[in-house]
């Protein structure tokens, strides 16, 4: 079943863009922000639909540095100049390496196409330059945003992505999580992200369901609303970090024939948006944090 987008999930929530990328609006009553920025493909449908919902955001909230969640920016900038960016501590150090710059340009031309081909057209054309945060605000953990009778709590939220910044809106008891549980295919459990750190990501699964939500807003194919769903899903999540886990522990591969595997099993339907290269380093990193997690235990036995 396909989702109807823009959607209201709650009275000051709507959800905008398309099943592969979601973008969320909260409105407050003085502001309104927008959590997730998108790719230049994105855009498009993100400016029909806030017109359709007459929404212009004060806020451009991105979730974190990567070229999925942040290479519409600019287009957006041009929408709505006054609107303030907001991004975590280390996301405009990230997108400025030369490497992480490069690769955002190929991989936004990837996924553009990718759009295109399954029929969800865009006028707008790839990135030729890396987006700019400079001048953005930074946000810290546990700092807030008033938006006239509704705030926004922050959470710096580590293991996946360096300045992965994100939302819990208390009063409605809704966490806007983006990518932390990982990449999530429709009904059939989660491609695990810890990109940055095993440890660092299962603690921030275990933080953000102590939230409690009502309301869990993935990134990708799913917006999650029923108490059950919601309590499965972190099982889900967390069950697809340590059977990655185990495998490479287990497996008596090398690290490349590890990774090959790995993206070989997870290179499928949803993910298939994305570049084959990008996949397969993103399962070399995932092999790269287990060898740290392994290293860290020996040396702390060894101590």
């Amino acid at each position: 079943m396909v989702d109807i987008f823009p959607r209201q999930i709650a009275d000051n929530i709507w959800i905008l863009g398309n099943d592969y990328f979601h973008i969320y609006l909260i409105k407050g009553g003085s502001f309104t922000a927008l959590m997730e920025i998108g790719i230049s493909a994105t855009a498009d449908i993100l400016l029909e639909q806030l017109s359709f919902i007459d929404a212009k955001p004060d806020f451009l909230i991105v979730s974190h540095p990567h070229s999925d969640h942040i290479t519409g920016l600019d287009y957006l900038r041009h929408s709505f100049p006054l609107a303030m960016v907001i991004a975590g501590k280390g996301a405009e150090s990230f997108i400025s390496h030369s490497k992480s710059a490069q690769f955002m340009i190929t991989e936004d031309r990837h996924m553009t196409d990718s759009m295109n081909v399954s029929g969800l057209l865009s006028k707008k054309t790839a990135i030729k330059y890396v987006p700019s945060l400079s001048g953005c605000k930074i946000i810290n953990d546990g700092e807030e945003l008033d938006l006239g009778g509704l705030s926004i709590s922050f959470l710096d939220a580590k293991g996946h992505s360096p300045g992965n910044l994100l939302m819990h809106i208390p009063n409605i008891k809704a966490s806007l999580v983006s990518d932390s549980l990982g990449n999530h295919y429709q009904g059939r459990g989660f491609f695990p992200t810890f990109f940055t750190g095993f440890t660092d990501y299962m603690e921030t699964i275990d933080r953000l369901e102590k939230l409690d939500p009502m309301i869990l807003g993935l990134a990708h194919n799913g917006l999650i609303s029923k108490k059950e769903e919601i309590r499965d899903i972190f099982q889900e999540a967390r069950k697809a970090a340590i059977n990655v886990e185990n495998y490479i522990i287990s497996s008596k591969g090398d690290d490349e024939e590890i990774a090959k595997y790995l993206f070989q099993f997870y290179y499928t339907a949803e993910l298939k948006i994305y570049s084959p290269q990008n996949i397969l380093n993103c399962c070399r990193l995932l092999v790269r944090r287990v060898r740290e997690l392994c290293a860290s235990k020996i040396n702390i036995s060894v101590k």
